[in-house]
C-alpha cells in the first residue's frame, strides 16, 4: 500500500472516530435531558426542589397563580407551622410595639421624642426591607440544601405568589430574629432610646407584612395603593431582578433598581434596534 493511500485510510478512521464520539456525546446529552428532575406538584415540595440544581432559579420564576398553596411537608405539624393568617401579624406584634415604646416613655422620653424615634425606626426598617429582599431573598442557589432553604425563605412566594397563607412571615421565626436585633440596638443606642427604636423597627415590619398581603390580595381604589400594587406585581410577573421595595420604592430609586415602565422599556428596545 502506498503512503498516500495509508494516509487516506488513517484520515478516514479519524473522521469515523470523531463522528462516533460526537454521536455518543449527543446520545448521552439527550439521555441527561430526559433524566432531568421534575417536581411533582401533587407531593410535598420542600424536599423536592433541591434536586432541581441550577434549574431551580428558572423554575421558581415561573409562577403558578392560584390562591390554593402547595403542600410543603408530609408532616402535619411542620405543615401547620408554615401557614399564617395575615391578621396574626398586627395582633401579635402591635402590643409588643406599644409595650417597648411605653418603656422609653417611663424612662423619661417625651411623646414628641418617642414619635421621632418611631419614625426613625420605620425608616431603618425600610432599608432593612430592601436589603433583605435584594441580597438575601434573591440570592442565587444551586445546591440541594441551598435551593431547599431558599424555597422556604422566599422561593415559595415567587412560585405561588397568591398563596394567602404564606404571604406573611411566621411569628415564631420573627421572634427568633428579634433577639439579635435587640442585642445590636443595645450596643449602638442608649438604654432610654433602645426600646422605642426597637418598637419603631418592629412597627415598620408590621406595616411591611400587612402591606405585602394587601398588594397581593387587596383591590385598591385610590391611586397610591393601586400604584404600589402594580409596582410589586411587576416584580413578580415582569422584571424579577428589580423593584425590591414593598412598602416604598425609595431605596430602589437610591440604588438604581427601579424597574422601567413598559413604555420606557419599549422605547429603549426600539432605540437599540435602530
Amino acid at each position: 500500500m502506498a503512503y498516500g493511500d495509508l494516509g487516506c485510510e488513517i484520515e478516514n478512521v479519524l473522521q469515523l472516530s470523531v463522528v462516533s464520539f460526537v454521536a455518543i456525546q449527543l446520545h448521552l446529552g439527550f439521555k441527561m435531558v430526559a433524566q432531568e428532575f421534575t417536581v411533582d406538584l401533587d407531593k410535598p415540595l420542600v424536599f423536592q426542589v433541591g434536586h432541581l440544581g441550577e434549574a431551580y432559579q428558572e423554575w421558581i420564576h415561573q409562577p403558578i397563580v392560584s390562591k390554593e398553596g402547595p403542600r410543603f411537608f408530609k408532616s402535619d405539624f411542620w405543615e401547620f407551622l408554615t401557614k399564617n393568617e395575615w391578621y396574626y401579624i398586627p395582633s401579635i406584634w402591635l402590643p409588643v410595639v406599644c409595650w417597648y415604646t411605653s418603656k422609653s416613655f417611663k424612662m423619661g422620653l417625651s411623646l414628641p421624642q418617642i414619635a421621632i424615634i418611631l419614625v426613625l425606626g420605620i425608616f431603618i426598617w425600610s432599608f432593612m426591607e430592601y436589603s433583605l429582599h435584594r441580597f438575601l431573598f434573591h440570592i442565587h442557589t444551586k445546591s440541594y440544601w441551598g435551593n431547599t432553604l431558599h424555597y422556604l425563605l422566599h422561593g415559595c412566594h415567587h412560585k405561588h405568589p397568591q398563596d394567602g397563607l404564606r404571604l406573611v412571615f411566621p411569628p415564631t421565626a420573627t421572634a427568633i430574629l428579634l433577639v439579635p436585633l435587640w442585642n445590636v440596638l443595645k450596643l449602638i443606642s442608649t438604654p432610654t432610646v433602645t426600646p422605642a427604636l426597637f418598637g419603631g423597627i418592629l412597627l415598620g415590619y408590621v406595616m411591611y407584612d400587612v402591606t405585602h398581603y394587601y398588594v397581593h390580595h387587596g383591590q385598591p381604589k385610590s391611586q397610591v395603593p393601586r400604584s404600589l400594587k402594580k409596582y410589586h406585581l411587576n416584580h413578580h410577573f415582569r422584571i424579577q431582578n428589580k423593584g425590591y421595595g414593598i412598602t416604598s420604592s425609595l431605596w430602589d430609586k437610591v440604588f438604581g433598581t427601579l424597574p422601567q415602565t413598559k413604555s420606557a422599556e419599549k422605547e429603549r428596545k426600539q432605540m437599540q434596534m435602530q
